[in-house]
C-alpha cells in the first residue's frame, strides 16, 4: 500500500515539472527569439516479486513480477526550430533565417548567444548593443574598410569616416580626433603670391639660398577656389596658365614645376574642386618660393630654369616684441636661425624644410647673405595670436578668417600652397549617420555626408548540437560541454543562415500543443492524487480490522 502512495507523489512531482515547464513556454509566448522547452517522463526503479524462469518439456517458463515505484522526469528538452519572421520597420532589428546566433559580451567579458535580435547603437561609445546594454560582437571598419575578411569576436565600433579632402572642405586631424574643415564662399578666388629666389654654388661645393629683392615685386596669380584638378599635372597647368596671364605672357623662367612628394595625411579620392593624394589643412601658414637651381637672377627678376618649391614659412603668434635673424648656412637644406625675445633671451637653430614658431607681437626679419652682410629688413606688425604668412621679401599677408578662425592653406608634401584672403573656413564635426542598414551578410552601411560606408559587419556562432546549450535568461544561451565550442562564421556561410534587416523572429511556441499538453498533465497529476486517496482508504479500512 505504500508503495501505490509513492508512485502517486513520484507522478505528481512530475506533472508538476511538466506543468511549470509549459507555463514558461506560454508565458513567452510572445517573447522574441525564444525557444521553448518539452518535458518528458521515464518510469523509475522497480522491486521484483518475482524471477523469471525458463520453460522444460514439461512446464512453461514464467516471466519476472515487479512492481515500479512511479514516474519521473527523463529530459527537458530546447526545441531549437525555426520560428517565422515579424516587420519592425526598425533598420537595427535583425532575424537570423538558419541555425547561427549572435554573439553578445556582458561587461564582464561572458559571451552570450542569442536569437533576439534587437539592437541599437551606444550613444555614449559607439558600439552596437542589444536590448540589455551588451555589446554586439563581429568585426569594425575603419574609414569605411572592414579590419579583417575572416569573422571576428570583436565588439563592433560604429566609426563614421570623415568626409574627402577638397579646396573647399579639407579633412585635417586634430587632437586625434577628425574634423572637416568646410568652406563658407567657395566660388571666390584666391591670392597666390610668388617669390623667386634662386640657388647659388660656392667655392666649396655647397648651396646656399640668397633671397633676391630684384626690381619688381612678386607676382600675384588667381586661383579659382572652386576649380577642380583632377591631378598635380592639371593643377601645374592651371598655375602656369595664371602666372602667363598676370604676366602678360610666358615668364622668362619658363614653366612651373612641381618636385616633391605627395603629403602622407592626403585621404584621396577626391570630389569636388580637388587635388588627388594632395590636398591637406595647414596650420603653420608661408608660402610658395619658386627656386631656379643654377640659374642667374637677372635685373629685372627673370631668370632661366625649372622650378621647386621649397619651404621657408615662419608661423608668428602675438605675445611680445621678437627680433628673427636669417641667415644662409653651409648646409644647403636649410637657414639658421637667431630669434631674441622681448625679454633678451637668445635662441639659435636650424630650419630644415620645417616651420619655426615664433612668439612676438611685432618684430623684424633681418635676411642676410652668406658673407653675413644684412640685404633686407621686413618689419613685422600683426595683432594678438593671429597667424601670419610672410614671404622673404617685402611683403608680409596678415591672414583674416570669421569667427575668430585662423586663415587656412592647403599644402602638398614639402612645399605649400597658400591660399588666402579669398576662402574663410569653419571647423565642423564629421557629421551624423542619416541612413543605416544591415545586409544578409551582417554587413553594416550607413549615409552620411561622406556618403555610403561599411561601418562594421556581424558576424554568427554556430553549434554542432544547439539543443545542448544552456538557457541564461534574458534571451541567452551559454556554450556547454554538449553543445560544444561555438564556431564563427560570415552570416550565409556554414548554415549560419542570412540576416533579415527590419525584422525579428517570432517565439517558436505552438499555443495549441501547449494547451493540449496542459490539460494531459492536469489529468495526470489529478489521477496521482486519486491513487493517494484510494491508497489512504485502503488503509484505513486495514486499520479498521481491529475494531
Amino acid at each position: 500500500m505504500v508503495r501505490s502512495m509513492y508512485a502517486g507523489v513520484a507522478g505528481m512531482k512530475a506533472n508538476q515539472t511538466r506543468m511549470d515547464v509549459i507555463g514558461n513556454n506560454i508565458a513567452n509566448a510572445n517573447t522574441y527569439g525564444f525557444k521553448s522547452s518539452r518535458a518528458t517522463f521515464r518510469d523509475m526503479y522497480y522491486q521484483q516479486i518475482r524471477g523469471a524462469s525458463g520453460g522444460s518439456a514439461t512446464r512453461g517458463g514464467t516471466n519476472p513480477s515487479m512492481v515500479g515505484y512511479g514516474s519521473q522526469i527523463a529530459s527537458i528538452d530546447l526545441l531549437m526550430t525555426q520560428s517565422s519572421f515579424t516587420s519592425t520597420g526598425n533598420p537595427l532589428d535583425v532575424a537570423i533565417a538558419g541555425e547561427g546566433f549572435l554573439q553578445v559580451m556582458d561587461p564582464d567579458g561572458n559571451i552570450y548567444y542569442t536569437k533576439a535580435g534587437m539592437l541599437d547603437i551606444d550613444p555614449a561609445t559607439g558600439a552596437l548593443i542589444d536590448s540589455n546594454g551588451n555589446f554586439v560582437l563581429g568585426t569594425s571598419a575603419t574609414d569605411g574598410k572592414l579590419d579583417s575578411t575572416e569573422p571576428g569576436s570583436n565588439k563592433i565600433l560604429i566609426q563614421v569616416a570623415p568626409v574627402q579632402a577638397s579646396v573647399g572642405k579639407v579633412e585635417t586631424e586634430i587632437s586625434g580626433k577628425k574634423l572637416t574643415i568646410t568652406s563658407t564662399n567657395q566660388n571666390k578666388s584666391a591670392n597666390v603670391s610668388f617669390t623667386f629666389t634662386k640657388t647659388t654654388e660656392l667655392p666649396d661645393g655647397k648651396d646656399v639660398v640668397a633671397i633676391m629683392d630684384g626690381t619688381s615685386s612678386a607676382i600675384n596669380i588667381q586661383i579659382n577656389a572652386n576649380s577642380s584638378f583632377a591631378s598635380m599635372a592639371d593643377l601645374q597647368k592651371a598655375i602656369n596658365n595664371a602666372i602667363t596671364e598676370a604676366n602678360g605672357g610666358a615668364h622668362a623662367g619658363g614653366d612651373f614645376v612641381f618636385s616633391m612628394q605627395p603629403d602622407p595625411f592626403a585621404d584621396g579620392p577626391l570630389t569636388g574642386a580637388q587635388i588627388i593624394d594632395t590636398a591637406t589643412a595647414d596650420y603653420d601658414g608661408g608660402s610658395i618660393d619658386l627656386v631656379a637651381p643654377g640659374a642667374d637672377v637677372s635685373a629685372d627678376g627673370s631668370f632661366l630654369g625649372g622650378f621647386k618649391i621649397v619651404e621657408t614659412g615662419l608661423r608668428f603668434s602675438g605675445e611680445g616684441d621678437v627680433s628673427v635673424e636669417v641667415t644662409d648656412s653651409a648646409d644647403p637644406e636649410g637657414y639658421n636661425v637667431t630669434v631674441t625675445t622681448a625679454g633678451g633671451a637668445t635662441y639659435t637653430g636650424f630650419i630644415s624644410q620645417e616651420r619655426a614658431d615664433i612668439s612676438s607681437g611685432s618684430g623684424q626679419v633681418l635676411l642676410k647673405n652668406a658673407s653675413g652682410d644684412a640685404n633686407d629688413t621686413i618689419t613685422l606688425s600683426y595683432p594678438n595670436t593671429t597667424d601670419i604668412e610672410a614671404n622673404l621679401n617685402n611683403n608680409v599677408t596678415i591672414g583674416t578668417a570669421t569667427a575668430s578662425q585662423p586663415s587656412k592653406e592647403l599644402g602638398w608634401g614639402k612645399g605649400t600652397f597658400t591660399l588666402t584672403g579669398g576662402t574663410e573656413f569653419t571647423e565642423q564635426d564629421v557629421g551624423n549617420l542619416t541612413g543605416i542598414s544591415i545586409g544578409a551578410d551582417g554587413t553594416i552601411m550607413g549615409t552620411s555626408a561622406a556618403g555610403l560606408q561599411v561601418l562594421g559587419r556581424i558576424d554568427l556562432a554556430t553549434f554542432a548540437n544547439s539543443e545542448g546549450l544552456m538557457q541564461s535568461g534574458n534571451s541567452y544561451f551559454t556554450a556547454t560541454s554538449n553543445s560544444g565550442d561555438a564556431e564563427l562564421a560570415i552570416a550565409g556561410e556554414n548554415g549560419t543562415g542570412g540576416l533579415r534587416n527590419s525584422a525579428l523572429e517570432m517565439s517558436n511556441v505552438d499555443l495549441s500543443q501547449e494547451f493540449s499538453d496542459m490539460i494531459t498533465t492536469q489529468r495526470g497529476f489529478q489521477a496521482c492524487s486519486r491513487l493517494i486517496t484510494v491508497s489512504d482508504t485502503m488503509l484505513e479500512e486495514l486499520i479498521n480490522l481491529k475494531r
